[in-house]
């Protein structure tokens, strides 16, 4: 069973956002052994554009140790998948043998370089912008969403 990281700057304080987490983990948990780890974030009231570039370089730093197995970084730039691509990306990943896959999701201002640079790939959902924690959720819905298209079953239209 192919194991699945998210890795995520930030906690989910939200209770609808974490319900629904909780509930697609769950889901997953029939097709890959699935976890999600909690990255702190840092808080800078008001940041100037030199404290962002901290911001990205600290919560990076942190990121990195938790890199392990064929690593995607979620990131505005990357490669545009819709749900079928997604899917067959993780189903081809399986096929070569890849039996981890960690996904990254940074804070409030993105990713550092250095963690983009330490990616196998960027991928990217959408240009829209999107709050973190949101996206999180987004992240591991379409992640059980291509593992229900891999096995062929009915959840996805």
């Amino acid at each position: 069973m192919i194991k699945i990281n998210v890795v995520a700057v930030g906690k989910v304080k939200e209770k609808y956002f974490k319900d629904g987490i909780d509930e697609y983990a769950k889901r997953i948990g029939r097709y890959a052994d699935f976890s999600v780890t909690e990255i702190g974030e840092e808080n800078y009231k008001d940041p100037t554009d030199g404290e962002i570039a901290t911001i990205k370089e600290k919560e990076g730093e942190k990121i990195l140790p938790h890199l392990n197995g064929y690593i995607i970084a979620m990131a505005i730039e990357g490669e545009k998948a819709d749900s079928v691509k997604f899917a067959k990306k993780i189903k081809d990943l399986e096929c070569k043998g890849v039996s981890k896959i960690t996904f990254i999701i940074g804070g409030s201002y993105g990713l550092s370089d250095k963690v983009k640079k330490s990616a196998d790939m960027l991928l990217s959902f959408s240009d829209l912008t999107f709050p973190h924690t949101l996206f999180r959720l987004i992240t591991i819905e379409q992640i059980y969403r291509a593992f229900t298209i891999i096995n062929g079953t009915k959840y996805h239209k």
